[in-house]
């Protein structure tokens, strides 16, 4: 039952995650202010290029105004390959590749002593032999345990043991932050029941998902004839089956990113009312759960998932855990588990041709069960104090920037702009790494015993993750490790968070020109930064509480130009048939333009009045905007591509490009002509921030 995000609740992050599902699916650096230009002319020379841009990666064939994106990364998208065990490949990948790289060298050196936990964590992982020579004996208790459920009445029982473990059934909770009370924690509770990554692969009329469902359907059956299961076909069929019942009940990706519609607080006796189909009580009291109250992200999905579950037959039910629990465990079982998984989550779903090699999961593991052991060696070793500084620095200017953008505001009321302003004020940044670290000492990590480390360490984190209820807040934890390449704003925190993997070339260089920077990292601050101003964050007040403070007339002139960027997203199509939905991606959409907007304001502002030096034949704006292309080159697989257009929030790379189309700077700055395909006349040009 327990999910433990990634990131943490009400925050959004800059990126989709770019690794292929592994099991069911569940709901930079900166620079400091702008040198002199003779000191800039004078610093060393940058990693990327003269001045921090690939040149010969741009395409001179396509005009800026036609694509943007294709001008600036056309030739690099035609040369470039995605490497056989990606789904996708760009900058944010690069980048991964080298913090598993780093990370890898940590692990290797650790895995020499018998007494490190993170030694012994990627050693387990790397002993592929020990893991077949034991097959599924160490995970059969567990199997057995799930098979051995006699009535419906212990299934919520069952339920609550197998989420220790990170084995979820068709309702999902978590502790986060309390949204409308956050100075204190609450239990959230979610839909859940999906093996496919969206109930759009369920239930909906196209010939590409239509294939999807009938290789899933194949890999139930596979995987239940792997555990020796007897007419497997048949028991696949009625799981699917189940699932689509389940998926009926769904909320859509649009209903479930509203912050208002999904804090539905309520009894736990209200609960039951609502969704009698699943004994909650007993659930909740057999995971520790002492709660009076949960809030509910989705009720009309919880109370039509309780009844799929009161109608479906024990051994359906029996089924979806045994899938689940294989599916979930299979990187730590015998191979034939690990590449069924691999063949329908990674190829089926993503396109990924090759699993990844066995060090870079085996690095990945030990991240994710020790991540502050690991992380603490890594910022001593990758990220240096002057280029925390000067993160400080940019965001500091980038957030000074909003403030001026937010004073000069049009259709905004003077009170909010106050209240804004104080919001602004009352901002928490992170950058790098957390400054309070995790204790793991209590969590047993065994050489010989990768399935036993991978069990014990997901019932630690769940432990974890309850013993926050009754506490105060944890302002210190960090949703990313400072090995992630992304970057995050957390709502009811007032945060915006900068890991130490993403600010690196090519989205911050100190070698390089300001503009690259400012279009590159400082984009990426202002779009964290505009995050909380954004059609969902807006609805967080200057202490980060979950409630009504703009005027009815500013919420209506803030609609008016969020439905232009939704329609102008909406009416881009990947695929025939297959489009942006511009609803879905709004958020990140205002946080792309607001962000760009308000990092050009900085980097204008930075140069105090100079004239930025001509580069290479390039002006400073045009810097500012190669910056910004540069660092959302990607290319992706079609099959994961499909899959980001229906559960991504975030446009494709190319399209969050070319949002320079709104921004007046950038026609000034290409010479764009109202011929060219991306032209739109300046009524047309969304402006919000």
């Amino acid at each position: 039952m327990f999910r433990l995000l990634s990131v943490l609740a009400a925050s959004t992050a800059l990126a989709g995650c770019a690794a292929q599902t592994a099991g069911p699916a569940a709901p930079v650096t900166p620079v400091a202010a702008v040198e002199p230009v003779a000191a800039a002319l004078a610093a060393p020379k940058p990693q990327i290029g003269t001045f921090g841009f690939d040149l010969a990666g741009m395409d001179r064939s396509v005009q800026p105004g036609d694509n943007f994106y294709q001008f600036a990364n056309g030739t690099w998208a035609r040369n470039t390959a995605i490497p056989a065990d990606k789904s996708n490949y760009g900058m944010f990948t690069l980048l991964d590749d080298l913090s598993r790289e780093r990370t890898q060298t940590i692990l290797k050196e650790a895995a020499n002593d018998a007494d490190s936990r993170i030694g012994n964590a990627y050693a387990s992982f790397l002993d592929e032999a020990a893991v077949a020579a034991k097959g599924l004996a160490p995970f059969q208790p567990f199997l057995n345990e799930i098979k051995g459920l006699n009535s419906k009445a212990s299934y919520p029982e069952l339920l609550a043991r197998t989420s220790r473990v990170g084995v979820y059934g068709p309702v999902i909770g978590f502790v986060g932050v309390d949204d409308k009370q956050n100075t204190q924690y609450a239990f959230s509770l979610y839909q859940g029941g999906l093996g496919m990554p969206d109930r759009d692969y369920y239930l909906k009329n196209d010939a590409k998902l239509a294939e999807t469902r009938a290789k899933y359907l194949q890999h139930l059956t596979n995987v239940l004839t792997l555990a020796g299961e007897p007419n497997a076909a048949a028991r696949a069929k009625a799981l699917l089956a189940f699932e689509t019942q389940i998926a009926r009940a769904h909320w859509t990706q649009v209903e479930s990113r509203d912050a208002t519609k999904t804090y539905n607080k309520m009894t736990v006796a209200q609960l039951q009312r609502r969704a009698p189909g699943l004994d909650f009580a007993s659930l909740f009291r057999t995971a520790g759960l002492d709660v009076k109250d949960v809030i509910v992200a989705q009720p009309s999905a919880i109370t039509g998932i309780a009844r799929a579950i009161s109608r479906a037959p024990i051994g359906v039910l029996k089924d979806q855990l045994l899938v689940q629990a294989l599916d979930t465990y299979s990187d730590y079982l015998p191979k034939a588990f690990d590449q069924e998984n691999f063949s329908f989550y990674g190829t089926a779903l993503s396109g990924t041709p090759e699993q990844e090699a066995r060090w870079k999961r085996a690095t990945s593991f030990a991240t994710g069960a020790l991540s502050d052991e690991i992380s603490q060696i890594y910022v001593q070793r990758y990220f240096p104090p002057e280029t925390k500084a000067a993160a400080d620095q940019l965001v500091r200017n980038v957030v000074e920037a909003m403030g001026r953008r937010i004073d000069n505001l049009q259709w905004m009321a003077p009170e909010t702009k106050r209240r804004a302003r104080a919001k602004l004020a009352n901002f928490t940044t992170k950058i790098g790494y957390p400054d309070q670290w995790r204790d793991y000492s209590k969590l047993e990590i065994r050489r010989d015993d990768l399935l036993g480390n991978a069990l014990r360490s997901a019932e630690f984190e769940t432990a974890y993750n309850v013993g926050k209820l009754g506490g105060p807040v944890r302002k210190w934890e960090w949703g990313m490790t400072p090995m992630t390449v992304n970057a995050y704003a957390n709502f009811g925190m007032s945060e915006i968070v900068f890991p130490a993997a993403i600010l690196q070339p090519p989205f911050f260089d100190p070698n390089a020109d300001p503009a690259i920077n400012y279009g590159g990292i400082g984009a990426v601050i202002g779009h964290e930064i505009s995050h909380h101003f954004d059609d969902q964050g807006s609805k967080y007040d200057e202490t980060g509480q979950l409630r009504d403070w703009w005027t009815d007339a500013d919420v209506k002139a803030f609609e008016a130009a969020t439905k232009q960027l939704v329609a102008q997203y909406d009416a881009y199509e990947i695929f025939p048939g297959a489009k942006i939905q511009g609803p879905f991606t709004l958020g990140e959409n205002i946080g792309d333009l607001a962000g760009l907007t308000v990092a050009y304001d900085a980097y204008k502002h930075a140069l105090g009045g100079q004239e930025a030096p001509t580069i290479d034949g390039t002006t400073g704006d045009q810097r500012f905007y190669l910056g910004w292309a540069q660092v959302w080159r990607r290319n992706y697989r079609e099959a994961n591509l499909r899959q980001r257009l229906l559960t991504d929030p975030h446009a494709p790379s190319e399209q969050r490009g070319n949002i320079v189309r709104n921004l007046d700077p950038w026609y000034s700055a290409f010479g764009v002509q109202p011929a060219q395909k991306l032209y739109l006349d300046p009524a047309q040009r969304v402006r919000i921030w």
